[in-house]
């Protein structure tokens, strides 16, 4: 399957406390832009995306650093990554990423 027709699923993660998540599906996706190219999108897909609840469109989304080689890279391409065709990402803010991981308690 060509790079250009690759369907991701990016999974926004509003609290992990909370398990407040929400999937958007991007199709057409190019795997040959840099993962920060796809951050930047992304980004600013959501802060326009009708049908998202405000508090997911204005949170302030980050990328995190490698961490254990699941964190992606912001200078590597998608393809280098290992983001394939129905690849799902997670999309998150790496100070509350950090906190959970400090304290993984779910607040449920």
């Amino acid at each position: 399957m060509s790079s250009e027709n690759s369907t991701i699923t990016v999974r926004l993660v509003r609290s992990f406390e909370h398990r407040n998540f929400r999937p958007v599906v991007y199709h057409g996706v190019n795997l040959d832009q840099t993962v920060k190219q796809f951050i930047t999108f992304v980004k600013n897909d959501v802060s326009l995306r009708t049908g998202l609840p405000p508090p997911f469109k204005k949170y302030k989304y980050v990328s995190l650093e490698d961490d254990d080689k699941l964190i992606l890279k912001e200078d590597s391409t998608l393809k280098a990554a290992g983001v394939a065709n129905e690849t799902e990402l997670a999309f998150f803010c790496e100070e509350d990423y950090r906190n959970y991981k400090a304290n993984p308690v779910s607040a449920w």
